[in-house]
């Protein structure tokens, strides 16, 4: 059989869906695109187990069929290619030719029934009460993962903790994501569903989601094991990590009555400068705090060097001294720098400090959490 295509929007397409392929799996069958045509449409799909994405495409084709090429070759031929119309030739001998006006180009495809099946959203067969549908700006659902997947844990040995909470409550959609050392809990006040519920999808969709997502509505479908993101003409589906998360509300301290208020960018700047001289092993930073004035320092013993800087602030409450890994504050205020202040709320020098913006928002809220570290003195 035959089908024409153009080859930059079938570039279009297959650059969308390559990040789901594999590079190194133990399956080898992973590594191809299940190419269906359906109907005049050309439908492509990729897995890597965990996450899977697809994209159509109306063409040119007067019969139907499935069939796997090989992802890497196809996409860097397609690449490659100028604006021009390519005809597939698809033989019974296990070839596929694809021509072009000026060239022609030989390809070996594999039967499709070993690909792994991937999920539809949404299923007529799955029960209706284990499916919720939501529409979330993709925008938001940017700034969500923007803000908050940087804190997720890289540890296997906390599955639960190396993906991003979802939290459906009363007051909206809430994000969290932890490593133990750091904490960020956004809510979406924008998203009302009728239902209360968690849902963890892992790191890889995050990432790849962030690569994709634009300022139009983003449909999600969420069952009991997969989440499905429908964006435009394309669609990203993934596994949810079936453990519980931790009571993440369990470490946000509530008696934190000391307040500090510094600009954002004067203080990054700062500890851009302290990293410089903190212990590669501990990256320990000391944060020296009385009225009006936040000193910051940090040594690296084996180098025999130090460095210390006072910047104003604003604050009430007893002189304290705490410590902080520095790369782990560097993180905090990179993804707060849209903020001119910030808030520090601090109790003493061993419990978690929140830190917040010291402007509400209409529309969402931001919490980001730090644990210190221990300081020799």
């Amino acid at each position: 059989m035959e089908f024409k295509v153009n080859s930059k929007e079938l570039e279009k397409l297959l650059s969308k869906i390559i990040p789901a392929v594999p590079s190194r799996t133990p399956m080898p069958i992973l590594e191809n695109f299940l190419f269906e045509i359906k109907d005049g449409l050309l439908t492509v799909y990729a897995t890597d187990l965990e996450i899977s994405l697809k994209s159509s495409l109306k063409i040119v084709a007067e019969e139907n069929t499935k069939i796997l090429l090989p992802a890497k070759l196809l996409y860097d031929v397609i690449k490659s290619l100028k604006d021009t119309t390519i005809r597939f030739d698809i033989q019974s001998n296990g070839k596929v030719n694809l021509n072009t006006d000026h060239g022609k180009y030989n390809l070996s495809y594999l039967d499709h029934e070993e690909f792994p099946e991937i999920p539809n959203f949404p299923n007529q067969d799955s029960d209706a009460d284990d499916l919720n549908e939501i529409s979330l700006n993709g925008s938001e659902l940017r700034f969500a993962f923007e803000k908050s997947s940087f804190a997720m844990s890289k540890e296997e040995m906390r599955p639960a903790m190396m993906g991003t909470l979802f939290e459906f409550t009363e007051d909206g959609l809430r994000f969290v994501a932890t490593d133990g050392h750091r904490l960020v809990n956004y809510l979406n006040k924008n998203v009302k569903l009728d239902m209360e519920a968690q849902y963890i999808l892992p790191e890889r969709a995050v990432s790849v989601l962030l690569k994709i997502l634009d300022e139009k509505d983003v449909k999600i479908y969420l069952s009991k094991t997969h989440m499905s993101f429908k964006l435009n003409e394309y669609e990203l589906i993934s596994r949810l990590i079936k453990q519980k998360y931790p009571d993440y509300s369990s470490v946000i301290p509530l008696e934190n009555e000391f307040e500090l208020v510094v600009e954002t960018k004067e203080l990054h700047d700062v500890i851009k400068r302290m990293m410089l001289f903190s212990t590669s092993n501990t990256r320990r930073v000391k944060f020296s705090v009385k009225q009006d004035n936040l000193e910051i320092s940090a040594e690296d013993l084996d180098l025999g060097a130090s460095g210390t800087e006072n910047i104003q602030c604003k604050y009430s409450g007893d002189a304290i001294d705490i410590g902080f890994n520095s790369s782990y504050v560097n993180d905090v205020l990179s993804h707060l720098s849209f903020e001119k202040k910030i808030i520090f709320k601090l109790h003493s020098a061993t419990k978690a400090v929140i830190i917040l913006p010291t402007e509400g928002k209409e529309n969402y809220e931001l919490m980001m959490l730090l644990m210190p570290v221990r300081l020799n003195n």
